[in-house]
């Protein structure tokens, strides 16, 4: 691919196995039950795990899905487990992954499973009776789950051996795909052009205020396929929430001082947000999914006594790998997660996207 950085190997080799499933040298798959894709064409920073929450939820409260056996399948990314996993409540995220821990616990009457073959996944998931006889299945499993009715595709955009019924593609509003660089100098891995491939495509993480003009000019520029449905959302910051329920001290939340600990893609969001009520006395910024030694909580433990008022502030995601390690008691009670969740501009946007969802998984 020429960009604006010139020739890429990467995209050479995308485009060698992209050539694979059109001329049909590799075999696709569909699933036993409706899917529905969740990805991007770039690398982190999308917004996918709050937006997957958002339409699992979708789906328990409709009335053709409601009572049902949802699933989400996701790859369990950094996990130190194997092949075929269900995800427990109160699961390790070191074992599991951040993300499908995190999913679990917001969305407890869901299945989330873990699965790099997202095709046999589907099959397990479908018939959890064969599950045990599965040469992929490590052991890490409650005794049981129920068969799923439908099945959300976490970050499957670009698994093409399995065909899901409805695509829906997520494209930061700040980063558009044709205004990026393909790895490693960019974010991109997958092609601009896929974009119109997508069912439907979220353009997430918009300003709070955003007119009609501004979308209008944003689609202009997305390479989008004449009539392919777009929506917008914004990212809503939740009060602060203990980590540690049974140790915290709610009164630091009063406080005017913060700390705040990140490992993720993009952090300058709630930054900002955080920045509105408090001050913030130390920032560590550490890289996408870390995972935190005694060091990094040797680290923190230190800013804490320097800073004896300040609340200790972390991202959703962050927490769930901050429970697999040994944290003081000071620190703990005053530690607190920040939860996110998906916002529309208006109840009929909202309202237009839940029908085209449901829409796309009947048809």
């Amino acid at each position: 691919m020429q960009g604006k950085t010139g020739f890429s190997p990467y995209f050479l080799i995308l485009r060698l196995r992209s050539l694979l499933y059109e001329k049909g040298w590799i075999k696709v798959h569909s699933s036993p039950v409706p899917t529905v894709c969740i990805g991007n064409v770039t690398v982190g920073g999308t917004g996918k795990t709050p937006h997957t929450e958002m339409i699992a939820r979708m789906l328990q409260g409709s009335e053709e899905w409601r009572g049902k056996n949802i699933a989400i399948l996701s790859r369990g990314y950094g996990r130190r487990s194997r092949g075929f996993q269900q995800v427990p409540p109160g699961g390790s995220a070191c074992l599991f992954g951040d993300e499908p821990v995190q999913m679990k616990n917001n969305l407890p009457g869901v299945t989330v499973a873990l699965d790099k073959d997202r095709v046999e996944g589907c099959e397990l998931l479908c018939h959890p009776e064969t599950v045990r006889a599965s040469r992929r299945h490590s052991g890490c499993l409650d005794k049981e789950f129920p068969a799923a009715d439908v099945i959300v595709l976490d970050d499957a955009f670009q698994y093409r051996r399995l065909k899901a019924d409805l695509d829906i593609l997520l494209i930061d509003y700040n980063r558009p795909v044709r205004e990026d660089r393909p790895l490693p100098l960019g974010r991109l891995r997958d092609f601009p052009e896929r974009v119109a491939e997508a069912d439907i495509v979220i353009v997430t993480k918009c300003p709070y205020y955003l007119e009609d003009r501004d979308r209008e000019e944003w689609k202009s520029k997305a390479g989008l396929r004449e009539g392919q449905k777009v929506f917008f959302t914004n990212i809503v910051h939740g009060a602060l929430t203990p980590v540690y329920a049974e140790s915290c001290d709610i009164r630091y939340v009063y406080s005017k001082q913060a700390i705040l600990f990140t490992a993720i893609a993009n952090d300058t969001p709630l930054k900002m947000h955080l920045s509105d009520n408090y001050k913030i006395v130390k920032h560590f910024r550490l890289p996408d999914h870390h995972r935190f030694t005694h060091r990094d909580i040797s680290r923190l433990a230190s800013a804490a006594g320097r800073s004896p008022m300040a609340a200790i502030c972390t991202t959703e995601k962050d927490a769930q790998r901050v429970l697999d390690c040994d944290v003081p008691q000071d620190v703990r009670e005053k530690m607190f997660r920040i939860p996110v969740s998906v916002g529309f501009f208006s109840e009929k946007e909202e309202r237009d996207f839940r029908e085209a969802l449901l829409a796309g998984i009947r048809r």
